[in-house]
């Protein structure tokens, strides 16, 4: 009796429930608010950070590789994923970063409030070609992939001008393509190398000698890539601050390479003005191409990465002294070694390397770019 009585009681509470009407109020009074009927139409297309491709910042995504697609494509920078990690010398997890990257870069939108610029309405076209194809069983093939996959995007041309690349990686080994695609179209470039590492690390010394594909890794790759007469003997590290494995042949090789070092404790004495001022005052007036390892930060900064080096700058300074780039020519760029694997739960790393994206993003934007 009293179960009956307690099921009629519930059945008309919810009946009751169902059948309210809220009133057709604002929910603040004096607002100007217009309240939504039951029949006014709503839209689902824009204006949301979770619907849709996870494309770089939600800009427009485009099939850069296939042939059928690709030709029609006119486009000013373009956004390549190089999921490779097997070159690494410590952890791996690096093949995941393109995809972190761009989780973090979700509710990237609007006006720079340091510098008033807003990238995603500029004059240049922004698309993202996603991923390059690469195996994950051949490092000579994966790397041979890229190659291919950053010649073909930078084929596109558009307005007289040869597109530029932002790189997401991947270990710091998939920057050897990128800037093999980048001389194609513009000769040697200096590089402006921030990092905690040095990578020109001569392959007898990182990868033992034992074999040329071993030898082609995350730590070699600048020294091979003067090797090739990629880079000019105007490039510089920023943020150096881990160990060398001679202490004097290491060094020596560098500066072969073509490179000054500004070590990460020289922000204590320079200062962000210093820091910046040194940068330009190496690369000059030449054309530039800017690689960022997310290790150059802390690892209080950045966790998730392979290498990770106590003692690095914090995100505000990275970004300070890439926004006082601005003028300098860049004609490509990266930020890779994000090992999402590693990072926290509140996705620190790759929300900082997602805005250390969108500086160079507006590096590029800033300053157009003419072919050589």
């Amino acid at each position: 009796m009293y179960i009956y009585k307690l099921f009629a009681l519930l059945g008309i509470s919810s009946a009751i429930a169902r059948d309210i009407v809220f009133p057709p109020v604002a929910g603040i009074q004096a607002s100007g608010q217009i309240p939504l009927g039951t029949n006014d139409p709503v839209e689902i297309v824009t204006n949301s950070q979770f619907s849709g491709l996870t494309t770089f910042a939600h800009i427009p995504y485009a099939n850069c590789f296939a042939d059928d697609e690709a030709k029609p494509l006119t486009y000013d920078i373009a956004i390549l994923g190089a999921p490779f990690d097997t070159g690494v010398t410590a952890r791996p997890g690096a093949r995941y970063g393109p995809g972190g990257i761009r989780l973090g870069s979700r509710r990237l939108k609007g006006w720079n409030i340091y510098t008033g610029e807003n990238v995603f309405e500029s004059w240049a076209k922004l698309v993202d070609c996603r991923d390059a194809p690469l195996t994950w069983l051949d490092n000579t093939v994966a790397l041979k992939q890229l190659d291919l996959a950053h010649k073909v995007s930078l084929s596109q041309l558009t307005l007289s001008r040869t597109p530029r690349i932002l790189s997401l990686g991947g270990d710091h080994t998939t920057t050897l393509p990128a800037l093999r695609s980048t001389y194609e179209k513009w000769g040697p470039v200096s590089v402006i190398h921030f990092d905690s590492h040095i990578d020109t690390w001569d392959p007898e010394v990182l990868g033992g000698g034992i074999s040329h594909y071993a030898g082609v890794n995350h730590g070699t790759f600048l020294h091979i890539a003067h090797e090739e007469g990629l880079i000019r003997n105007t490039s510089v590290h920023v943020g150096i601050r881990a160990p060398v494995i001679h202490p004097k042949g290491d060094l020596r090789n560098d500066i072969r390479c073509g490179f000054e070092i500004i070590k990460a404790r020289d922000l204590d004495r320079f200062g962000i003005d210093g820091v910046i001022e040194n940068i330009k005052s190496r690369v000059g007036d030449s054309r530039v191409y800017i690689s960022v390892d997310i290790d150059v930060l802390d690892p209080a900064y950045a966790p998730a990465t392979g290498t990770a080096e106590p003692g690095g700058f914090t995100t505000r300074e990275l970004l300070s002294i890439l926004d006082g780039l601005r003028g300098v020519p860049v004609i490509g760029a990266d930020v890779v070694e994000v090992a999402p694997i590693y990072d926290t739960t509140a996705e620190t790393t790759t929300l900082a390397a997602a805005e250390v994206a969108h500086s160079l993003l507006c590096l590029m934007v800033t300053n157009p770019m003419k072919d050589k």
